[in-house]
């Protein structure tokens, strides 16, 4: 029976290594991200000097720049979560990252446990679903004062958001 249980608990704790499968493709999708983010501020480059050479300012030129730059940060914004999400479940059921743990820099892939992982996340998450708003809130036309009404109701909540945001990481 003590053989049984010693091989029971050797397979479940060698069954942690199937979180590599999800650390794998969840850094594949964060380097997806970052490349098609670069490819939209490319794009968006290349078509910037296009219309500045050709002395030609469509009327939506400004907002449709603007749109597609904050597209861009949303798509890196979620490729950072991608990596938080890859180090912190590697470093949380794998091992250290030991590159990590000698390095200088500001510490924010180091994750000790998984709320710190959570914290993390949803952090950046609240800065992706704000980022996500202001695109929306540029493409919108306002017709009446209730709709900019909801629209400074809307931002005050995100202020909101970002204070209380602030004030549990300094209390931390």
């Amino acid at each position: 029976m003590k053989y049984l249980e010693q091989a029971f608990e050797w397979l479940l704790w060698e069954g942690r290594l199937f979180i590599l499968l999800a650390v794998i493709f969840g850094m594949i999708g964060a380097l997806i991200l970052f490349i098609v983010a670069s490819v939209d501020i490319y794009h968006v480059a290349h078509y910037t000097f296009e219309i500045m050479s050709s002395g030609h300012h469509p009327n939506n030129f400004h907002e449709k720049i603007v749109g597609e730059i904050i597209g861009a940060v949303d798509l890196y914004l979620i490729a950072v979560v991608m990596l938080l999400f890859s180090f912190g479940l590697y470093e949380l059921f794998i091992s250290k990252i030991d590159p990590a743990e000698s390095s200088e820099s500001s510490g924010i892939l180091k994750i000790k446990d998984l709320d710190q992982l959570k914290d993390k996340l949803a952090k950046v998450i609240i800065m992706v679903l704000i980022v996500s708003f202001f695109k929306r809130v540029i493409n919108m036309e306002y017709n009446g004062a209730l709709e900019m009404l909801y629209l400074s109701l809307s931002i005050l909540a995100l202020g909101l958001a970002l204070f209380f945001m602030h004030k549990s990481a300094d209390s931390h």
